[in-house]
């Protein structure tokens, strides 16, 4: 437990501090992990221009065959899937993203089957991006692939 801090931030802050005080071990390990990903996801928007237009002039355009850990997290499968599948829009799958961490924080949905749907969507989206008609485009996700892997994860839990 925390000791005793000073009164001083926002209302959100102390808040937050109490809130965080009250779970259990298991549950602020939870949060520290949702948190962390809201982080890299935050970080991944904050990219300025000119550091987007550097990392898109040399993005790969194969997987890097990252090997996958015996015992990997769910935030850290994510930064391992970004890393191995550069060449593909994070923005345009933050949502499946989000709604498979959402299945493993709230929902209590095991790691493993969260991180096999993970990398089967960042499969799918490489291999959209190799069969759409222009390559050379941003890659962008369909509505369809979006909602073939929402439904396929709704009905696996």
């Amino acid at each position: 437990m925390f000791p005793m801090m000073p009164a001083q931030g926002s209302k959100e802050e102390r808040q937050l501090i109490k809130l965080y005080q009250s779970l259990t071990e298991t549950d602020r390990q939870t949060l520290f992990s949702f948190a962390e990903f809201l982080q890299t996801k935050n970080n991944q928007q904050n990219l300025s221009k000119d550091q987007q237009t550097i990392e898109e002039e040399i993005i790969p355009t194969m997987p890097l065959d990252l090997p996958r850990p015996e015992a990997e997290s769910v935030v850290k499968a994510i930064r391992r899937l970004t890393k191995n599948y550069p060449m593909v829009d994070k923005e345009s799958i933050l949502h499946p993203i989000s709604g498979f961490m959402t299945s493993h924080i709230i929902q209590g949905r095991p790691a493993n089957e969260v991180i096999d749907d993970l990398e089967a969507l960042f499969l799918k989206e490489y291999e959209n991006l190799n069969n759409s008609p222009s390559s050379n485009t941003s890659g962008g996700v369909s509505s369809d692939a979006i909602n073939d892997n929402q439904s396929d994860s709704s009905s696996s839990g």
